[in-house]
């Protein structure tokens, strides 16, 4: 990325004259996360701070278009997120030469912030009613959801996976031996969404690690995912995630989805196929990563990163008497 900064400058006319990562020069550019699908690097020069997203796997320019669409739905709604550039030919994505790596890069806003602490309770009235206006803005929509969120992998395509993983020395292999029956039984709660009258667009990641607080208060980040669910289905997740997930705080996915009705939102968890997104997003991951970390085309940095996702994950997988306990909690609450 360092000799792409040049050419970033010069696509979004932000002007040039780039230093090297050792912050000589107007330029100066530095990395500071990477997730599942792309690395974040933070730019600096004249005309301000931006965050430039290095997308590790291709981009989907129909998903770039339907995540700014929403973002700037939600923008007019009051809520607060970085900016998606687009570059001085009016896109959202772009791509750099072959000589340069060939990735596809999204410009944003940087923002300055520190992490959310998911047991104060503005906090979580705020992710409550901004879920509810992300389901307002997002209303009529007609794409149905994606596979990633409305299926699973199957009893023998784990068995498969096993298969694969047998004599390479990954410390998760022998937890795959038994996992298609624990997988079968949370498959049974993945289904297609049944009501395509009820479908939004949402962002479908408002975790924790996706709201930043700075100066005049939360903003949410990372969009990659926008897409369609049913209410229900993502208020779910969301529950989920800022109630402690399997340690849950029932006083904190009280506040949350009262927060989340008073503001209209119209979305309710009465049954564990609520958490069907929940469910298949989490099995869909690990059998992801479970390939990455034995492909022989991946770098080394890659076949690690996702050694440890399919670690952390099966550690971290949603515990079905949980996800009842919250039902029960929040029944009074609809």
């Amino acid at each position: 990325m360092y000799a792409a900064m040049d050419h970033v400058t010069t696509a979004y006319d932000l002007g040039s004259d780039s230093g090297s990562g050792s912050g000589s020069g107007s330029w100066t550019i530095e990395p500071v996360t990477r997730g599942a699908l792309g690395r974040i690097w933070k730019m600096s020069g004249p005309s301000g701070d931006w965050a430039v997203k290095e997308m590790l796997f291709g981009c989907d320019e129909h998903q770039v278009r339907r995540e700014a669409a929403l973002r700037d739905a939600s923008e007019a709604l009051g809520i607060t997120s970085p900016r998606l550039l687009k570059n001085s030919e009016g896109a959202h994505v772009t791509r750099l030469p072959p000589h340069l790596g060939g990735s596809c890069l999204k410009l944003y806003d940087w923002v300055d912030g520190t992490g959310a602490d998911p047991t104060a309770p503005e906090i979580l009235a705020w992710v409550g009613r901004t879920l509810a206006l992300l389901h307002t803005a997002g209303a009529g929509a007609t794409e149905a959801p994606s596979a990633w969120h409305d299926t699973c992998p199957t009893a023998s395509e784990w068995q498969a996976l096993h298969q694969k993983t047998a004599g390479s020395g990954l410390p998760w292999s022998d937890e795959l031996a038994d996992f298609p029956d624990r997988a079968t039984e949370f498959s049974r709660h993945v289904t297609p969404a049944a009501d395509r009258t009820d479908l939004v667009t949402s962002h479908l990641d408002v975790q924790p690690q996706n709201v930043l607080v700075g100066r005049d208060g939360p903003v949410l980040i990372d969009w990659d995912n926008a897409g369609s669910t049913t209410p229900g289905r993502e208020l779910a997740w969301v529950v989920y995630a800022w109630s402690g997930r399997n340690r849950p705080n029932l006083d904190a996915a009280r506040q949350l989805v009262r927060a989340y009705v008073a503001a209209g939102g119209p979305g309710t968890i009465r049954t564990l196929n609520a958490f069907s997104m929940l469910l298949a997003t989490s099995l869909n991951y690990i059998q992801v990563q479970a390939e990455a970390a034995l492909d022989p085309t991946r770098t080394p940095d890659e076949r690690a990163f996702a050694d440890d996702q399919v670690r952390t994950s099966l550690s971290a997988l949603p515990d079905l008497p949980t996800l009842s306990l919250l039902i029960k909690e929040l029944a009074p609450e609809w």
